[in-house]
Order: C-alpha cells, then structure tokens, then sequence
C-alpha cells in the first residue's frame, strides 16, 4: 500500500522561477538534466502534433551519452535533403494525432485509477487505525466496502506472492551456503 502523505503536501517543488546560470553541485546537476530532458522531449512531441513539423532533438550528457527525439523519427527528420519538404498529404500526420490522442486518454486513466487505489489505501488505513491493528493487511475486511474488497484482496495476493519469494530466496541461499561449507578447499 502507499504511505500516507500529509494533507496540503506537495509532491513537487512546483512551478518556480530559477535564474538561468549553471549548477555547479555534479548530482543536482545530472538531476535537473534528467527531468528537464523528458519536459523537452515532451515539448517536442507536443510543437510537432499541434504545428505539423518534423522536428528533431538532440541532447548530449556530460558523459558523453546522446540522447535524441524525433517527429516521426531523427533519422527521418536529419536522414533527408535539409532543403526538400516531403509532400503532406494529411494521413500520417492524423495517424500521429490519433496516437497523440489516444496516449493522452491512456494517461487520465492511469491518473483516475491511481486516485481511486489512493482513496482505497487510505479507507484501508483508516479502517486500520480504528481497529487498533499494527498492519494494513491486519484490516478486517468487514470494515472494507465492495470497491476496496478486490483491491485489498490483490493486495494481499502480491504480498503472499512476495513472501514466497523471500522464502524461496532464503531457502535456495541457505542452501547454496550448506553445500559451499561442505565442499573442501581447493578440490
């Protein structure tokens, strides 16, 4: 289950004002690279769908990494004469829209279902915290209504999953020291 979060807490910094010079901490640094790097990707992804260009984006980490984004490809968009336009006859660019589209839709519903399992983790956590239980798992599932039952219940299904993982880690590790102990050196 997810750990509870204050109420009113951010999860974010949010939307700030930084003054545009260069970040001198190596580890904030490789951070801010990271998540900007994705904002752009993003914005290119979104210019190309709404405007109708190609478009390509080249990124190259202090390592020496290339990292590249191209509408609808880099080497499509850097492969071809620079001068000629391909003719644009409308059906790839719906298709890209179409998939835009979709991904869009497929994001709100991975936002509305990560709300509904927040809202079912915390009745689970309340219906802990009245019952006076140390672990979520430890709920009486009377206390559950129909929506949260089958969440909890694969809830538990993964936790058991994981145990016998565990177990079967430890047993198979025990094992394999047992047979390292009765081996004898050099043989």
């Amino acid at each position: 289950m997810v750990q509870p979060r204050a109420m009113g807490e951010k999860k974010t910094a949010g939307k700030r004002s930084i003054r545009i010079q260069r970040i001198e901490n190596k580890e904030s640094r490789l951070v801010t690279f990271s998540k900007r790097k994705s904002g752009l990707w993003k914005k290119g992804s979104e210019i190309a769908v709404l405007c109708r260009v190609r478009i390509a984006l080249l990124a190259i980490s202090e390592a020496g990494k290339v990292f590249a984004f191209g509408s609808p490809s880099v080497d499509a968009v850097l492969g071809g004469d620079a001068g000629a336009v391909p003719a644009d006859d409308g059906a790839g660019w719906e298709a890209v829209e179409a998939l835009y589209r979709e991904t869009e839709g497929k994001v709100r519903e991975v936002a509305a279902e990560s709300a509904r399992m927040d809202a079912v983790g915390e009745k689970v956590r309340q219906a802990q915290a009245q019952a006076g239980k140390r672990f979520w798992f430890e709920v009486d599932v009377e206390a559950l209504g129909a929506e949260e039952l089958p969440v909890f219940a694969m809830a538990l299904q993964r936790l058991r999953e994981n145990v016998g993982r565990r177990i079967e880690f430890c047993l198979h590790s025990a094992a394999a020291a047992k047979v390292g102990q009765n081996r004898a050196p050099f043989s």
